[in-house]
C-alpha cells in the first residue's frame, strides 16, 4: 500500500497540490487523470521519491518494492537490453553482479564461499533463476524479439528503448507500479499485451495515460486531479466521466430547486411583510430563507477544443486508385506492390506495428516521396489535408500563430482566422506567440486548425493524438466521427480507431497489405489476424 499525508507542492506562490491525503491499496489499478498542467506526472514523481513535496510525506508499507517507468531514454545506453530489464529489481541485479565477482576470483577463500552461499540463498528466494527468462518474456510480449536481447541499448531506436524501459518497470512483480504514459510509442499489439498484463497484475498500479480505451480496460478506480485536489472514483474512465457529469447535473438541479424556493419565499416576504396578520409568517419565511445555501459548483479546469472538419465540396465516386506501389528504404522492402481503391464513404485506419510503412505510404500519397514502382491517382473532386508524423519543418520559422495559419487560408481576414484558433483554445495574446516556441500539444492544435480551415474532403492523419491531452483527443475523436468525407489515418488510440474506421488496412512485415471492410475490434478477433500472428510467431522461432 502507498498513501500520502498532507502532500503539498508549491511552485513559486502557486500551490499545485494542497494537503492531499489519499490511499492506494493492493489489487487496484488507479488511473490518474486531469487536465494538462494539473500535475499528474509531478504527483507520480512525488510518489516515486524523485521529487520532494513542499509539505507532507509519502508512506509505503514496510518491505514493499516500488517500481516506476523511467523517462530518461539514454540512461542505460551502455548496458545490454536483457540486463537493463533485470535492473528493474535493483537488489536482484546487485546480487547477480556480486556473485559474478566472487566466482571470478582466482583465490577463492572460505569467506567467499560463505558469502556466495548467502547470496545464492537470497537469489533463490527472489526467483533469481527465472530472472532471464522472465525478462525475455516481457520483452517478447512488448515486441522486442530475442535477436535484440543481447544488443546494447544505444543500438536501439527511441520506441524500442521505451519498450525496454517499460519491461524494466514491470520486471520482478513489484508491489507498487507507477507508469507515466506507458502506451506512448507502443503499437496497438503491444498495448493489447500490456492491457492483459495489468489486468492480471495483483498488486498496486497507478497509471497516467491519455488513452481512454486503455484506462477503461485496466483501471478499477480513477484518481481525478482538479484544482489541486485528488478525488477517487470507483470504476474505470467511462464510469468516472458519467459519475462526474451526473454529480454536476444533480448539483445544478438541486440549486435550481433552491433558487425556485428562494424566489417563492422572497415574493411572500415582499408581499406580506407590512401586513400585520401575516407578519409572523413573513418573519418565519425570512428565517427559512437565511438557511438556504446554494451548492458551490466549481467549474472543472478541463477545457475541450471544438474540432469540426467541414469540406468545401462533396466528394465524388472516384476517390483514390493505388496500383502496385512499392518502396524500399535502406535495403528493406517497406511497401510491396500495394493496390487498393477507396470509395467515397471509406474511413480507413492503418494499424499494426509497421510504423515506417504507414508513414511512407502517407508521404507518397501526399507527394512528399516518390515510389520506386506503381502509381496512384486522386479523383478530380478530391482535396487533401495532411497531418504528418513529423511536423518540425512546419514550425521552423518566425511567424506568429495568426500569421502561420493565415498563409493556409483562402480568407485572409484576421477575425476569420482567429475564429479557427479560438476553437482550438488559442485566445487573446496567444495569437501573437511565435510558432517556433510552441509546445508539442500547441503545435498539434495548430495543425488541426490548418486542416479545418482547408475545407478538404479527404483527411490523412499520421498519429494525430501524439502530444494531445485527453480533452483534445476526445474532441478530435468526435470531429473525425462527424466528418462526412474520406479518412486515411493511423492512431494508437484504440477508441478512435474503433469508433471511426469502417475499413482496416495493415501493412505487414515485408510490405504486403491486409485490407478488410470491418471494425477494428472485429478485425482483431478475425481468423486472418490469428493466422497472421501465428505465422510471425513461427517465423520468429525459425529466426532464433
Amino acid at each position: 500500500m502507498i498513501s500520502t499525508s498532507n502532500i503539498t507542492l508549491r511552485v513559486g506562490k502557486k500551490a499545485l497540490f494542497e494537503d492531499v491525503n489519499i490511499k492506494f491499496t493492493e489489487g487496484n489499478c488507479y488511473g490518474l487523470i486531469g487536465a494538462n498542467g494539473a500535475g499528474k506526472s509531478t504527483f507520480l514523481r512525488i510518489l516515486s521519491g524523485q521529487l520532494e513535496p513542499s509539505k507532507g510525506e509519502v508512506v509505503i508499507t514496510p518491505g514493499e518494492r516500488l517500481s516506476f517507468l523511467q523517462q530518461d531514454h539514454f540512461q542505460y545506453d551502455e548496458y545490454m537490453v536483457l540486463d537493463t530489464v533485470m535492473m528493474g529489481n535493483a537488489r536482484l541485479y546487485e546480487i547477480m553482479k556480486e556473485k559474478e565477482v566472487i566466482y571470478a576470483k582466482e583465490d577463492f577463500t572460505d569467506e567467499d564461499g560463505i558469502k556466495a552461499s548467502e547470496l545464492e540463498g537470497e537469489f533463490a528466494a527472489m526467483n533469481g533463476w527465472e530472472a532471464e527468462s522472465d525478462a525475455a518474456t516481457l520483452l517478447n510480449g512488448l515486441g522486442i524479439g530475442a535477436e535484440m536481447h543481447d544488443k546494447a541499448m544505444k543500438d536501439l531506436n527511441g520506441p524500442e528503448k521505451v519498450k525496454v524501459l517499460l519491461a524494466q518497470a514491470l520486471f520482478g512483480n513489484p508491489d507498487i507500479l507507477l507508469l507515466d504514459e506507458p502506451t506512448n510509442h507502443l503499437d496497438l499489439d503491444a498495448i493489447a499485451w500490456l492491457e492483459e498484463f495489468l489486468i492480471n497484475f495483483d498488486n498496486t498500479v497507478i497509471v497516467v495515460s491519455h488513452d481512454r480505451y486503455f484506462l477503461n480496460k485496466v483501471c478499477t478506480q480513477i484518481a481525478d486531479i482538479d484544482y489541486g485536489k485528488i478525488k477517487l472514483y470507483a470504476g474505470n474512465y467511462d464510469f468516472w466521466y458519467e459519475s462526474s457529469q451526473l454529480l454536476i447535473r444533480q448539483m445544478k438541479e438541486a440549486n435550481k430547486k433552491k433558487e425556485e424556493k428562494i424566489k417563492e419565499l422572497q415574493e411572500f416576504i415582499s408581499r406580506f411583510s407590512a401586513n400585520a396578520s401575516k407578519s409572523k409568517q413573513a418573519t418565519s419565511r425570512k428565517r427559512a430563507l437565511e438557511k438556504i445555501e446554494l451548492d458551490d459548483i466549481q467549474p472543472s479546469s478541463r477545457k475541450y477544443p471544438y474540432i469540426d472538419f467541414r469540406p468545401n465540396r462533396d466528394i465524388g465516386n472516384e476517390v483514390l486508385t493505388v496500383e502496385g506501389l512499392s518502396k524500399t528504404i535502406g535495403g528493406e522492402k517497406i511497401l510491396d506492390h500495394l493496390s487498393f481503391t477507396l470509395n467515397h464513404d471509406d474511413k480507413v485506419a492503418f494499424v499494426g506495428g509497421n510504423e515506417l510503412a504507414k508513414t511512407t505510404l502517407f508521404q507518397i500519397l501526399t507527394g512528399e516521396m516518390e515510389p520506386d514502382e506503381g502509381t496512384y491517382k486522386w479523383g478530380v473532386t478530391t482535396s487533401q489535408a495532411y497531418f504528418p508524423l513529423d511536423s518540425g519543418s512546419e514550425f521552423d520559422n518566425d511567424y506568429t500563430i495568426v500569421e502561420w495559419l493565415t498563409q493556409y487560408s483562402e480568407e485572409k481576414d484576421v477575425t476569420y482566422v482567429r475564429g479557427f484558433l479560438g476553437r482550438m483554445l488559442f485566445s487573446g495574446e496567444d495569437g501573437v506567440k511565435r510558432v517556433r516556441v510552441l509546445s508539442g500539444g500547441e503545435k498539434v492544435r495548430c495543425l488541426l486548425s490548418k486542416m479545418m480551415i482547408s475545407g478538404a474532403n479527404v483527411l490523412l492523419l499520421d498519429e494525430p493524438t501524439n502530444h494531445l491531452d485527453m480533452e483534445s483527443i476526445t474532441a478530435l475523436n468526435n470531429g473525425l466521427v462527424k466528418f462526412p468525407g474520406v479518412l486515411l489515418f493511423s492512431s494508437r488510440d484504440h477508441q478512435i480507431v474503433q469508433t471511426t474506421a469502417n475499413r482496416i488496412m495493415e501493412i505487414v512485415p515485408g510490405g504486403k497489405l491486409i485490407d478488410k471492410i470491418t471494425t477494428y475490434d472485429e478485425y482483431l478477433e478475425s481468423d486472418e489476424m490469428a493466422r497472421k500472428r501465428q505465422t510471425y510467431s513461427i517465423q520468429s522461432e525459425e529466426d532464433d
